[in-house]
């Protein structure tokens, strides 16, 4: 669910925008990433330059900690500032989320009104949401992704990172509500028809612009006929068939009706 290559091209953008130019010194290429971010002290121009160039190349590891490393020895000059964020973008980079996190939630903590605000709340919904799982897991993160996601378009719904933000929250919702479905249908299997129900109300209630809504109606449908509230089961279908009615779950919704309360 990954789209990485579009999210390149972007973050490449604020990468160039970020940079300061033109540096003023060069750094030695080849070095091994232990000479490279064990501390020795540089000047900030020569330090930011080594880790720039190490991005550029795609060694992701290496920059991120030679980011770090500016921040650590600079910490108040304006290199620190961006230090921050190439760092959590390096670490994004690098398949690092939970680092990635943070550097970008410090950048927020000391410079909450930086023009480059909105793209540290979106690496931050980002991370999360590069690492939501199979719904036959725990969906804490992907919990963590719709709140991120969603900050992002609180804060600055007109930026150029909202509309993407606004598309992966709609794969979001959908991952919870296949969730709710998943342990929805475990409960059928079990006869535990009242607490399948809660999990098919659920996803009506709160996923309803998802593709998981009709099926949920359907096993509404189902649940209320075993639990003996054939009214209920029919103001289920007939939402079912309201909203979907050329749907293959309205249909056999329509059928089951007609097998096991024709007169409801």
């Amino acid at each position: 669910m990954t789209q990485r290559s579009s999210l390149r091209a972007t973050t490449r953008l604020l990468a160039a925008t970020l940079a300061i130019s033109p540096l003023l010194a060069a750094c030695g290429g080849g070095a091994a990433v232990k000479k490279d971010t064990r501390y020795v002290a540089r000047d900030v121009n020569t330090l930011y330059r080594a880790a720039q160039e190490r991005l550029d190349r795609g060694q992701y590891r290496v920059a991120a900690a030679l980011f770090d490393e500016v921040e650590r020895q600079h910490p108040y000059s304006p290199w620190a500032r961006r230090a921050q964020l190439m760092s959590s973008f390096s670490y994004y980079m690098d398949r690092e989320y939970t680092p990635a996190i943070e550097s970008a939630q410090r950048f927020l903590a000391i410079h909450p009104g930086n023009k480059d605000a909105p793209y540290a709340y979106y690496l931050i919904g980002l991370s999360y949401y590069e690492q939501i799982s199979d719904v036959t897991r725990d969906q804490k993160i992907t919990q963590q992704a719709a709140n991120a996601l969603g900050e992002v378009i609180r804060r600055y719904p007109d930026s150029r990172y909202a509309a993407d933000a606004r598309l992966k929250i709609d794969l979001v919702q959908d991952h919870l509500a296949g969730k709710e479905m998943e342990i929805g249908r475990f409960y059928q299997r079990s006869s535990n028809w009242l607490a399948a129900s809660i999990r098919f109300r659920e996803v009506v209630d709160k996923f309803q612009t998802t593709s998981h809504a009709p099926e949920a109606l359907y096993r509404l449908t189902e649940s209320y006929l075993a639990l003996g509230i054939p009214e209920e089961a029919k103001k289920s279908a007939a939402v079912l068939g309201a909203n979907y009615p050329g749907n293959e779950w309205y249909d056999r919704a329509y059928k089951l009706m007609q097998r096991h309360a024709p007169g409801a």
